[in-house]
Formats: C-alpha cells, structure tokens, sequence
C-alpha cells in the first residue's frame, strides 16, 4: 500500500493543475468570457502563452512574475491561487489516508471489503475538492470584480444535490431512516428491504429530501433579509449572487452547517468592515465582498463544522 506521503503529493500536484484552471476560470467568467476559447494569453499584450510558461507556480518564478513578451506585469493572484488548491487537495488526500484504515482492513494477501462505508468516505473526500475548489473560485471572484457567476454558484449546488442523491444510493438498510413514535407504517424501499414499525422515511428520502429543503430554507433566509434590509434602508445591501452561494454551501454541507458558514461570514465581514472604516478606507454605505467571506466561512466550516455543530447541540441537551 502506498504511504500517506505518496498520497499527498499527488493530491498537491493534482490540486496545482486544478489551480491554473482555476485561474482562468476567475479571470473570465465575471466578464461573461468562454473558458475554452481562446487559449490562455497575456491580458495586456494578448499574446499566447507558451506551454512552458503555463506550468502553475514554477512559470511565474521563472518569468519573475512579468509576461515573456511584452514583460507586463503577471499578479500574484495567480501562483496564490494555484496553491491554494493544490494545499486544499493535498489536505483532503491526506486527511482521506488518515480515515482509510477505519474502512479496510488488510490481511498478507488480499482487502477485506466493509459495506458501502469505503465509498461514502470516497464520496465525502471527492465532495470536499469539488467544494474547496468552487469556494476558494468564489471567493476571489467576488473580492475582486464583485460578482459571484451562476456557472459556479447554480451549477455548484446542482452538482452538491447530485452528490447528496448518489450518496443516498449507498446508505446500509436503515441508516438514516426517520422515526415517529407510536406509528405503525410499514414502507419498503427500492433495495433495502421493508421496514417494519415505525418508520416515516427512508434513510435515502430523508438524505436527499432533507438537503432539498436545506437549499430552500438557506435562499429564504436570506432573502427575506434582502427584503428586511431593502424595507428599512430603502437600498439593496445583499447581491442575489450571495443567495445563491448559500444555496450552494447548504447543497454541500446541509442547513445547519450553512447556518455556521453564514453566521461566520457575516461576523468576519462586520469586523473588516469596522477596520476599514476605523482607517478611513470605507463608510457606512461601502459595497464589502460578502460572498468572500461567505465562502471562507464555507471552507472553515467544511473542516470543523461537524463538530462545532455537535458540541453546541450537546450544549442545548
């Protein structure tokens, strides 16, 4: 078996390549540009730029952060960001060997094979990367142009739903499954037998229901403080783009994580917002990147949310 450290590095080194695309993802999308053509070019001079000077992070070392032809300057945006999700990737891979003895066991010659757990913990790894690499997109997107594109923020929840129902698909015979007292219903449900007793859903039908009305809760609640906010203020103070990326964070980690996400977002931009006023940088009526902050809140709650969660229910017992 490879060691964990294999793992890691190709984690990272997959997570560079992800990172460059990544980058044109940013650099394109909040103007409406195709990120298939054209092929990556200089934005001052728009020249091509050669397969050599396209490797992510080393290129930028080796041209000394300025363009090959024309030497405008190349922003360190992009070396941070290629990075950042190759550290998000090797992260994940390694926190995935770390779970990967909890699911197999291994003899002196072949794997011993436990239920459908190996895949959930698959799927929650692959889960993890689609939604770092999204979040860490945003986030940046949003800081610098202000806008948050449908092509991350719609598409992201449809794919985390997708994740949910596949997911769903390999849930034990009643795992999940939801219990009313003193009912006396008898369900079956495609695959896993029939239930017996007490049953009102399905493992699945809960999974997968319950991450649907998560969406719809998170995009109500925000926008009924759209509408709050714009009754009293008599101006918008939230985009419809942050809507829909709490519709994304709840499609990937469910209501009550998105509500951490949330709650941690809007605390880290009040805070940045009262030092940059503190310095004179901003006022009252200044437009702030919520979504950024959304979306780090996002990836610290994909992290720690479970547990943080966890405790404070603990705390309420």
């Amino acid at each position: 078996m490879p060691t964990p450290l294999v793992f890691v590095l190709i984690g990272f080194g997959v997570g560079l390549l992800f990172g460059s695309f990544l980058n044109v993802c940013i650099s394109r999308l909040p103007r409406g540009e195709s990120i298939v053509k054209p092929r990556s070019h200089c934005m001052a001079c728009g020249r091509s730029i050669r397969w050599y000077d396209n490797i992510p992070v080393l290129s930028w070392i080796i041209l000394r952060a300025r363009c090959r032809d024309c030497k405008a300057q190349i922003p360190w945006r992009y070396p941070a960001v290629e990075l950042a999700i190759g550290l998000w990737f090797a992260f994940v891979a390694w926190r995935a060997t770390l779970l990967l003895p909890t699911y197999f066991r291994w003899t002196e010659n072949a794997r011993i094979y436990h239920s459908s757990a190996p895949i959930l913990a698959v799927l929650g790894s692959i889960t993890l990367l689609i939604l770092g690499f999204l979040l860490i997109g945003l986030m940046v997107m949003d800081w610098q142009t202000h806008r948050l594109p449908d092509a991350f923020t719609l598409t992201g929840t449809a794919i985390g739903l997708f994740l949910v129902c596949v997911q769903a698909i390999f849930l034990a015979p009643g795992e999940g499954a939801v219990i009313l007292a003193d009912q006396h219903l008898r369900l079956r449900s495609p695959g896993a037998g029939a239930y017996e007793g007490n049953v009102f859903l399905t493992g699945a039908e809960a999974l997968v229901f319950g991450r649907i009305a998560a969406v719809a809760g998170a995009a109500l609640l925000l926008l009924a403080g759209r509408w709050l906010y714009k009754a009293i203020r008599k101006r918008d103070g939230m985009g419809l783009g942050d809507v829909k990326l709490m519709m994304l964070l709840a499609a990937f980690l469910g209501f009550s994580q998105s509500l951490l996400a949330l709650l941690l977002g809007v605390l880290t931009a009040s805070l940045y917002g009262f030092i940059q006023i503190a310095r004179g940088r901003a006022h009252a009526a200044t437009r702030l990147p919520l979504g950024s902050f959304l979306a780090a809140g996002g990836l610290f709650t994909a992290l720690f949310g479970p547990g943080i969660v966890a405790w404070y229910t603990n705390l309420l017992r």
